[in-house]
């Protein structure tokens, strides 16, 4: 009897052993059940950061896994930090030349580039301004300083110089020429009454209260304002900045876009 009893201790001692190291080796192998956080880094237009706001708002209701900076300002500006190697997981440029320029010093993955979305150009005053009918009235002596982009980096400055020059207004203008660090600056500058007119993207003169848009350029003045995206090659998580992309591009972000006074490229 007494080695009966023995021999069930020792059985039931082995039992509880293995379930216990059956239960060690199940935890160690589990995998956790906590979502894995993935953040993003995405470079942008100011222009778009309304939308952009909005949109991320969207992306992360979906996505509650998802965290996204944006870093916004004028798009030559943003260009340079990816070549300099910026932390930079999307670009979303309000002009073909930065994005080109990244894609000949092979900092995109291809086959994530596309053109999304469009805009246009308008000459605007503060809202009680001097009402002008035609961008020649820009060299009248009442028109004492115009705002533009820096046309060296701000695309809206870029398409502003073109659109001058076709007009043979450039020359005579520049010693009015106030220039913005971004298009968000030129529309401060106009509003505050510190200009007398500014030249800035359509979609920025919609959003303020301060201002009247007085004329729209006709597109073949300029070089047609189009919005590319692209995932940069250097991303630290390149699969979650192609599904963002891809969400950019989807049809509820259009939405959004379109909302913010953007065309979406056909």
């Amino acid at each position: 009897m007494e080695k009966k009893r023995i021999f069930n201790s020792i059985v039931a001692a082995a039992v509880a052993l293995t379930l216990l190291i059956a239960w060690n080796l199940f935890k160690s192998v589990s995998p956790t059940t906590t979502p894995q956080q993935t953040s993003l880094n995405v470079s942008a237009a100011i222009s778009l950061s309304k939308a952009l706001g909005e949109i991320k708002t969207v992306y992360q209701s979906s996505n509650p896994n998802f965290t996204i900076t944006y870093n916004f300002g004028a798009s030559g500006a943003l260009e340079q930090q990816i070549q300099q190697g910026a932390p930079v997981d999307v670009f979303f440029s309000a002009a073909t030349n930065p994005m080109d320029a990244l894609q000949q010093s092979n900092l995109l993955i291809n086959d994530t580039r596309r053109n999304l979305l469009t805009n246009r150009l308008v000459l605007i005053t503060p809202k009680n301004g001097v009402a002008l009918s035609d961008f020649k009235q820009l060299t009248d002596a009442r028109i004492k300083k115009i705002a533009i982009g820096e046309p060296k980096s701000v695309p809206v400055g870029q398409y502003a110089q073109e659109m001058l020059n076709k007009l043979g207004l450039w020359g005579q203008i520049q010693p009015k020429l106030v220039l913005g660090n971004n298009v968000r600056q030129v529309l401060t500058f106009v509003e505050s009454g510190n200009v007398d007119a500014g030249i800035v993207y359509a979609t920025d003169a919609t959003a303020s209260d301060k201002v009247t848009v007085r004329l729209t350029a006709a597109e073949n003045l300029h070089s047609l304002i189009v919005y590319p995206l692209a995932v940069i090659r250097n991303s630290r998580n390149p699969a979650a900045a192609k599904a963002f992309v891809d969400f950019l591009a989807g049809d509820r972000a259009k939405i959004v876009f379109q909302k913010y006074g953007f065309g979406i490229v056909r």
